[in-house]
């Protein structure tokens, strides 16, 4: 079993294929700022689902219930369950069956960075409105490497619209590594 802070090799099929119903809803009750309903509803993906994507569904929950921490004030829960969570959130694609995970991985970690700040005494004046909503759809979302743009794709074609860095559906293995 890998230690909190070493990555887990993932796979380019993996982040293929549909989210979970249950973890489409979890996502949404994620960015309604629900943290314990989506933590709910993610955990029921994670129970039902067989594949490897299932340990990515234990890393959004676990961010889920470090952000609960924090509503509620409780800075060493915070600091526990962020630092679980980034086992099941590392060695993924940076976006996975829709789900932009280098982008959730860096807005959690701005977050601790802004706890850690605050500490135990001061959490309760930590600002919600830096919580960010989980970037996802169900369509493939690919982020440019060169620009970090959001790309489009076109009839196997994806292009990035901010500085044109292009490349064809049959290059993914080779986008990914």
């Amino acid at each position: 079993m890998p230690k909190e802070n070493e990555s887990i090799g993932r796979t380019f099929e993996e982040c293929q294929g549909t989210l979970h119903p249950k973890a489409i809803e979890g996502l949404q009750l994620f960015n309604e700022g629900k943290y314990f309903e989506a933590h709910e509803e993610l955990e029921a993906a994670w129970r039902s689902e067989t594949s490897a994507v299932r340990d990515l569904y234990r890393g959004i929950l676990q961010i889920a219930v470090t952000y609960l921490h924090i509503t509620r004030g409780n800075y060493d829960g915070a600091v526990k369950v962020y630092r679980r969570s980034l086992k099941w959130t590392q060695g993924w694609n940076a976006v996975c069956r829709g789900v932009n995970i280098k982008k959730l991985r860096e807005d959690a970690e701005n977050i601790m960075k802004e706890v850690t700040r605050l500490g135990k005494e001061r959490i309760g004046d930590f600002d919600l409105s830096l919580f960010q909503p989980v970037q996802w759809n169900e369509k493939r979302l690919w982020l440019c490497d060169h620009c970090g743009s959001e790309m489009r794709e076109k009839n196997c074609k994806v292009t990035c619209p901010n500085c044109g860095n292009r490349f064809d559906c049959s290059d993914l293995n080779l986008y990914f590594d």
